[in-house]
């Protein structure tokens, strides 16, 4: 049983916070990171974490986690020429560089036309691996793929805001993203083990396509495809390296306990 590539997702809203989480990433044996261009534009406010005050809750040790607060920047607050050399000299793993827009659950704060500019450029340094949403305008995101070539990967993307409908559409609509990049990236919202199910439903439908996949949720339960990537045949996985109990509502899961659920489950 071969398995997936594992991904890690670079936290940090600043070229030195990716740069250390990369290194981190690099540390634990990563295969490759995500470098989301559009963090660069926001700055992460951190709540404090509101204490327990009902005993009676089950669980009285554990704080009631509070998800971060992003602030979005101007437009001219980054170089992006800078950053874009300090990625490629400062991480020694292969980069997929994302642009994520609002639509589809990104930050970046301007509109598509800058966007599309900033993917250009991603593409022009030399990056191994480019992320490009199926939602792209079709002219621009062909120019985009014409550029990539042959020397920059290209993971198609869709995030979905909504929770899975019927396995059969959504495996339906795969097949129609089949062309779109070397690696078809799905993603819903899931809200527990009916949507998980669901999800792991089209995983294992989808296991002996020759279509390159990457299927996950965002939410409780999404994190099954992730876990169980090597059974249902993915061929990416992405990851964290962030810790704490909050990750598993979210759907996430960190680098090393995933490396050490595939050994307990012995898919290596």
């Amino acid at each position: 049983m071969s398995l997936p590539l594992v991904c890690v997702t670079l936290t940090g809203c600043t070229v030195d916070e990716m740069l250390k989480d990369a290194a981190r990433a690099t540390a634990v044996g990563a295969d490759i990171v995500e470098v989301r261009l559009d963090k660069l534009w926001v700055v992460e406010q951190k709540p404090e974490p509101v204490e327990p005050t009902n005993s009676d809750s089950g669980d009285s040790r554990r704080t009631t986690y509070v998800a971060p607060i992003f602030a979005s920047q101007s437009i001219d607050s980054v170089d992006l020429d800078s950053s874009l050399i300090s990625f490629r000299t400062g991480i020694e793993l292969p980069v997929i560089l994302t642009c994520r827009p609002e639509r589809q659950g990104g930050y970046y704060p301007g509109t598509e036309k800058q966007r599309i500019a900033i993917l250009s450029k991603a593409i022009k340094s030399g990056v191994s691996w480019i992320d490009l949403e199926t939602d792209i305008d079709t002219k621009e995101r062909n120019k985009l793929v014409k550029l990539a070539g042959k020397n920059t990967k290209i993971i198609a993307s869709n995030h979905y805001d909504e929770s899975p409908n019927s396995p059969s559409d959504i495996v339906e609509e795969i097949s129609e993203y089949s062309n779109s990049g070397d690696i078809i990236k799905i993603v819903f919202n899931t809200n527990g083990k009916k949507d998980a199910l669901r999800l792991f439903d089209v995983a294992w439908r989808t296991k002996d396509s020759e279509v390159k996949l990457s299927i996950m949720g965002l939410g409780a339960g999404g994190d099954w495809t992730r876990i169980h990537a090597p059974l249902l045949n993915q061929d990416i996985v992405y990851t964290t390296m962030e810790n704490g109990w909050h990750l598993a509502q979210q759907g996430k899961i960190n680098t090393s306990d995933l490396k050490t659920a595939w050994e307990l489950l012995e898919y290596n």
